[in-house]
């Protein structure tokens, strides 16, 4: 593997941090706390985090995205590419937090706003907001520095931001093409104007990302101090309502929404909202957009995920007029010309790999065109390997072996999007996504009148359809059907790759015994041990995963979920674990995880 990543784009990045097999642990910061954390973790949470991935061997700490967020609170929809979320920030390194006055406020602050509980309150956000505001008006006349070099260095896109969140504070909150137009077109006048009206708010904002800026470069330096790894996300997109498109416009292809096409796991695609990108616009004007994301970027991570890399190639584009219960079924891919995706995507990631010192690595999932996947191996940059989707697909409908997994990738049990593995394990494994199979239905089948003869809907749950064990063979299927199977095949191919999807996995995993339908800390272990000795140079499990191997997580599995893709919920982006960072430290797991790394070989 050595010769191919030293004879590949991605080289130097190689070098840098060597070519050795690591384990990881992708730990959303939202999802973790402290007993010390104010509401939400904060970046001095991350540092226990590091901790607690060194304590079992692991020496990548994986976070989801860290930009500002807007009012859906998903990571993924940011209002800047550049901006960091300021919740994150830790009130205990302001000396103004110290005295006894303000630690009331924060004691009365976590009271409202506990961390222990199931699903976190964003409205924390203003609520911490409010206190930094206390901070800064006790601080802002101490001239600083460091304060002065931040803002030079980042003017690219500091002061736009900080003027398009003051703004939209002016204009209660609607997005920036609803303003008024001398703001919502950038008259220079009308905003020179404003920016002298509201100094202090602008300087609060400013101050306020030069204080996460500084103590994210903290928290990578005690990581990196630690022989740890932190790597990061950039999201492919930005939100339609958000400072960079507010300020390059011209970037973006506003007349479209961005999204993904129907799968077996959204049957009817997802709508995302966002802009796909005007490429030619960016590439005329150098790329500087794309250089100055990477500079920023660099501060704060060793390695750096491309969320949806395969969008770099080609990107679900939907009409923004389309109706919105369409989701993302009427759209196509840009650019339209199939020919043209490789070339399209190869170079945008060598711009990138020229342009930063980062190892880059890649979300890969979902219906991958060839061209992007040898892209990855040519330039050196790892994918993801999941493992309830690393399957032969078209010959043996089975799962791949630990060896059979790429050498350049990341193995991993569950994603930030899926169900954490146990819980697919009890509902998903072995089904159809029903949504999906009706839809198929239309014009061929009547499916409530063969629902019964195929499904045991005893098992099925949760929008999942199990198969009956009696439907053993195409035959079956296509008798029930009712139709020639040149008709059917892509009930066949959805057959062929879910039917007794957990016994094929059971045996795989060794386990004595008739496979077990519920899920339990040894079958979890049995499925960590293949991604863990899977031929990957990664390994990196969500940190459900790792807990479910413990009586932590207690009741039903389905509900420890970060995020469900194409729905719009107040339990997205808001799971919070279910213990504190200082008592999983000491939790006796640790020596279990510990053992399967060192077993694995990626201490």
């Amino acid at each position: 593997m050595e010769e191919i990543l030293f004879n590949s784009a991605s080289k130097d990045k190689w070098q840098s941090l060597g070519v050795q097999r690591r384990a990881g642990v992708l730990a959303p910061l939202s999802c973790v706390y402290s007993k010390d954390s104010l509401g939400i973790g904060d970046l001095l949470t991350l540092r226990l985090v590091v901790d607690w991935a060194k304590s079992t061997e692991q020496s990548i700490v994986q976070l989801l995205p860290m930009n500002e967020m807007g009012y859906t609170n998903c990571p993924y929809d940011a209002v800047s590419s550049f901006a960091l979320e300021p919740a994150y920030l830790s009130l205990e390194a302001f000396k103004s937090a110290q005295t006894k006055e303000f630690k009331v406020k924060i004691e009365d602050t976590k009271r409202a706003f506990p961390c222990a509980r199931p699903y976190l309150d964003y409205r924390i956000k203003e609520a911490k907001g409010a206190l930094l505001k206390e901070i800064f008006l006790k601080e802002k006349n101490r001239h600083d520095a460091q304060l002065s070099h931040f803002q030079e260095d980042n003017l690219y896109w500091l002061k736009d931001f900080a003027l398009y969140k003051v703004l939209k504070r002016q204009f209660s909150g609607r997005p920036w093409y609803d303003w008024e137009e001398p703001y919502r077109f950038r008259d220079k006048g009308a905003l020179l104007d404003f920016q002298k009206e509201h100094e202090d708010e602008i300087a609060f904002t400013i101050w306020m990302q030069w204080q996460i800026f500084r103590q994210f470069k903290q928290s990578k330096a005690y990581a990196n101090s630690r022989r740890v790894l932190i790597k990061g996300d950039l999201p492919i997109l930005v939100s339609r309502d958000s400072a960079d498109v507010w300020q390059h416009p011209e970037f973006f292809k506003l007349e479209f929404a961005s999204g993904a096409p129907p799968d077996m796991y959204c049957a009817r695609g997802q709508r995302w909202g966002m802009p796909p990108y005007n490429w030619e616009k960016i590439a005329g004007d150098g790329y500087i957009y794309l250089k100055e994301r990477l500079r920023y970027a660099e501060n704060f991570y060793d390695i750096l995920r491309i969320d949806h890399v395969v969008g770099l190639f080609r990107i679900w584009t939907i009409p923004y007029n389309e109706p919105l219960e369409n989701q993302g079924l009427n759209g196509f891919f840009d650019p339209r010309d199939e020919n043209k995706w490789k070339e399209h995507g190869k170079n945008i990631l060598s711009l990138v790999l020229d342009n930063t010192r980062m190892l880059l690595c890649a979300e890969d999932l979902g219906v991958i065109p060839k061209t992007c996947t040898e892209s990855l191996t040519e330039l050196g940059i790892p994918g993801n390997d999941v493992q309830r989707w690393a399957k032969d697909w078209k010959t043996k409908h089975d799962f791949l072996e630990p060896k059979e997994y790429r050498a350049i990738s990341a193995a991993m049990l569950s994603t930030h999007d899926t169900t954490n593995w146990l819980a697919w394990w009890e509902n998903e494994a072995g089904t159809v996504d029903e949504a999906l199979f009706i839809r198929k239905c239309a014009g061929r089948a009547d499916y409530n009148n063969i629902k019964d003869k195929l499904f045991d809907m005893s098992l099925s749950r949760h929008g999942r359809l199990r198969w009956l064990s009696s439907v053993d063979s195409v035959d079956k299927l296509v008798g029930v059907l009712g139709r020639k199977g040149s008709e059917l095949m892509d009930f066949v191919e959805m057959y062929q790759n879910s039917y007794r999807e957990k016994e094929k996995l059971w045996k795989k995993m060794g386990l004595a015994g008739p496979m077990r339908e519920k899920g339990d800390a040894e079958i979890l272990a049995a499925a960590l041990r293949i991604v863990m000795n899977s031929k990957s140079i990664f390994s990196i499990q969500l940190i459900t995963d790792y807990l479910g191997l413990t009586d932590i997580l207690k009741g039903d599995p389905y509900q420890y979920r970060i995020n469900t893709p194409g729905t719009t919920s107040d339990k997205n982006w808001s799971l919070i674990m279910p213990i504190p960072l200082e008592d999983l430290l000491q939790h006796p797991v640790n020596s279990q995880i510990r053992q399967m790394v060192i077993d694995s070989g990626r201490a």
